[in-house]
């Protein structure tokens, strides 16, 4: 079972997962159309619902990427938004408690501060923003509720998708072809991945339970250097990407300025993210 199958990351996971697994999954807002995948229409805050569907289809492991994921949004709409990332995940992990299957939750490198990078998987939470708080909060629940949960932190993320949404450079890339200009921050630092590799980071960490577990990529980056390197590889003009600093913008979500993943435990795991350049160059050859 996937939550969040026609979000960005959730589509890619279900074109992975198909032929490892049968692929249940769950939309809400938006549907998903691909080829050997269960389609289900469910809000994952309907817990009754929720309990339901778990009788019914018996899952052998879920991922769970449903999210609310804009840290604008969720700073400006705590309440509604703590109910699809906070509570909704808690009860997911409960369901699979009771059902001892893996549980496997997409977290996000925003539960860090950014001022003491690179992370690992034992360094204390500290988030700036209420989405990193919610984020951070979920994982403790649901490591309460089911200690076999594994949580996967996920970074900055890119790459092809025919889900309801995209990654980080899908408007950039827009934007670029128009010819006209982006602005993009030379001090805020990730480790952005792909999300085809993203996607074989999760259900590697639904093959073995982890409990924490990092899928950064191998390459500490500034979102201005990332829109240099998306500049190059579209053959466009350099001086499209313009760069800024954090202090130049005003947003309601705070924003922490690097909060690099040390990946190193996923990577002995046999996580193994493409190269940025590479993997730019293979997301727009599917496109």
């Amino acid at each position: 079972m996937i939550t969040g199958a026609s979000g960005f990351l959730g589509w890619n996971l279900c074109r992975e997962a198909l032929g490892k697994w049968e692929v249940c999954a769950l939309c809400h807002t938006h549907g998903i159309r691909m080829r050997g995948v269960i389609p289900i229409s469910l809000d994952i805050t309907d817990a009754a619902g929720l309990k339901t569907l778990f009788h019914e289809i018996q899952p052998d492991a879920v991922i769970h990427t449903a999210a609310e994921s804009r840290p604008d949004y969720c700073q400006q709409y705590p309440h509604e938004t703590r109910v699809i990332n906070v509570d909704a995940s808690a009860n997911i992990a409960s369901l699979c408690a009771d059902w001892r299957i893996p549980c496997v939750f997409t977290s996000s490198d925003l539960v860090f501060d950014g001022q003491n990078p690179p992370y690992s998987e034992a360094d204390a939470v500290n988030p700036v923003s209420l989405y990193g708080e919610q984020k951070a909060e979920a994982e403790a629940l649901m490591q309460a509720r089911y200690p076999g949960t594994s949580v996967c932190r996920m970074p900055l993320m890119f790459g092809y998708s025919e889900g309801a949404s995209r990654g980080s450079d899908h408007q950039m890339i827009r934007t670029l072809r128009k010819g006209k200009s982006v602005r993009l921050f030379s001090d805020e630092y990730r480790t952005p991945v792909d999300a085809q590799s993203a996607a074989r980071g999760l259900l590697l960490a639904a093959d073995k339970a982890c409990g924490r577990l990092h899928l950064g990529g191998r390459t500490r980056i500034s979102r201005y250097e990332m829109g240099k390197i998306v500049v190059r590889l579209l053959n466009a003009d350099a001086s499209q990407i313009i760069p800024i600093l954090q202090e130049d913008t005003t947003l309601p979500a705070p924003r922490p300025r690097d909060v690099s993943l040390d990946s190193s435990k996923a990577y002995a795991m046999g996580y193994d993210p493409r190269d940025i350049e590479e993997a730019h160059i293979f997301s727009w050859f599917c496109s």
